[in-house]
């Protein structure tokens, strides 16, 4: 089920949105509703309890340490 949400923008945004749209062939709604899925599905995010893991997690920590001093002294070759 779709909801409807109240968003205030200044107008210059509003025409920037409105340009875009227009020229993604889609309503000013479709295309914030657009952008912000494109926005989110591109950018990570890591939960609370998920950055704990990942903190605690002495193995891969002490792995990424050890690949950054294997950096800081050329230690390393880049694969294609």
């Amino acid at each position: 089920m779709s909801k409807t949400i109240t968003l205030r923008i200044d107008d210059e945004v509003y025409q920037i949105l409105k340009t875009a749209a227009n020229g993604e062939k889609r309503t000013i709604s479709n295309f914030i509703e657009f952008a912000a899925l494109n926005y989110l599905s591109s950018s990570t995010y890591v939960s609370d309890k998920e950055m704990e893991e990942i903190m605690n997690d002495t193995e891969l920590k002490n792995s990424i340490h050890n690949a950054l001093k294997d950096i800081e002294k050329g230690d390393y070759s880049i694969v294609s």
